[in-house]
């Protein structure tokens, strides 16, 4: 009898362990690949640093190798301009696939994604908004005004595309989206009606800011996005088993003690202030929250405990990448971070809308 038992539990435990040797070598191989990428990002450029300058510069940088040693060229490039711009890339793009794993938990569904259920149009206006009206603001708050605002923005915004999305408590997600398309369009047409009445400066701001750049990258944004995003990331985690059950189904979710409604609040916020502080430090950037996380769920499994760490590694390297090409693809032009994403995400969504209408299931 105890060996039919023990035989019967092998099937069980088997899959959970490879499951798990999955997930572990998965975010293994991204974490590696996110090395490669920024170590491609912080060599490539207008003035190439080789990767041994890259290792003298930065022991260079901890007193383990004396300055005389380093080009002083590459060292300043390296520290003010090619180094922030690694470490913001890689903030955002880790904050935009966090927040699209979470939102496609929270709907569970593949299609929720920040950009199209209306919340980076969300901070996006908002922050147009306080571009050009918001002078007197940003000279009391300061440099965080802004990331703020836009975290107000996107908070705004998917409260509202939630409530407009939920029927007799649960979420229809027909209606879910075409909330998120009509927010997604009233915000681009009031940031296209601020672009009209800003100025010539603020109109180079905003422009830039539609497109999506990591190019204004300094270590001030690097701080006051770092910092909320660091804060997501572990928050995330944290709720990961909770965010496993409502995928289930609210109402099973309740049952195994899960507070549904504190949960979606939670999600809601992190969502907001992710997307919030990646608007506002590098403008719109579509899609990443929605083929990274989707990918990564078929390659590693559906749960978050793993998924949001591995999405997070996913989005950075993505970003990274992209905005390699982005700037030395049309040099010494930068062609639109936004637009590269636009080309992978586009048809992918595509895709995705196609093989769901294929199943019938909307």
């Amino acid at each position: 009898m105890r060996a039919a038992v023990s035989e019967r539990a092998r099937p069980v435990a088997l899959p959970a362990r490879s499951r798990g040797r999955r997930a572990r070598i998965g975010i293994g191989s991204l974490a590696v690949l996110l090395a490669l990428a920024a170590l491609l990002s912080a060599s490539i450029g207008a003035v190439p640093i080789a990767p041994k300058e890259i290792l003298r510069i930065l022991l260079s940088g901890l007193g383990l190798v004396s300055a005389d040693s380093v080009d002083a060229t590459a060292s300043a490039v390296f520290w003010t301009i090619r180094l922030p711009r690694v470490v913001l890339g890689v903030f955002v793009g880790g904050a935009l696939a966090s927040c699209g794993a979470l939102l496609q938990g929270l709907f569970r569904n593949p299609l929720a994604d920040p950009a199209l259920l209306g919340i980076s149009g969300g901070a996006m206006l908002a922050a147009a908004l306080f571009i050009v009206f918001g002078d007197s603001l940003a000279s009391v708050v300061g440099p965080a005004a802004l990331p703020a605002v836009a975290f107000a923005g996107a908070l705004g915004a998917t409260t509202l595309v939630r409530r407009l999305g939920q029927r007799g408590g649960s979420t229809d997600v027909t209606v879910l989206l075409l909330a998120g398309m009509a927010v997604a369009a009233i915000a681009g047409a009031g940031t296209g009606l601020l672009s009209f009445l800003a100025t010539d400066t603020q109109l180079r701001a905003l422009t830039l800011w539609s497109l999506g750049s990591l190019g204004g990258a300094t270590w001030t944004q690097v701080v006051w996005v770092g910092v909320p995003v660091t804060f997501v990331l572990f928050a995330a985690v944290r709720v990961s088993r909770e965010l496993d059950a409502l995928v289930l189904g609210e109402r099973e979710a309740h049952h195994l003690g899960v507070e549904v409604e504190r949960l979606k609040g939670r999600l809601v916020f992190l969502t907001a202030l992710g997307v919030g502080v990646s608007v506002a430090a590098t403008g719109t950037i579509g899609f990443v929250g929605l083929v990274i996380p989707h990918l990564l769920r078929l390659v590693i499994g559906p749960g978050h405990r793993a998924l949001l760490p591995a999405a997070a590694l996913g989005g950075a390297t993505l970003l990274l990448l992209a905005d390699l090409v982005a700037r030395t693809v049309a040099a010494p032009a930068e062609l639109p971070i936004g637009a590269l994403t636009a080309m992978i995400g586009g048809p992918f969504f595509l895709y995705l809308l196609l093989r769901r209408r294929g199943r019938g299931s909307w």
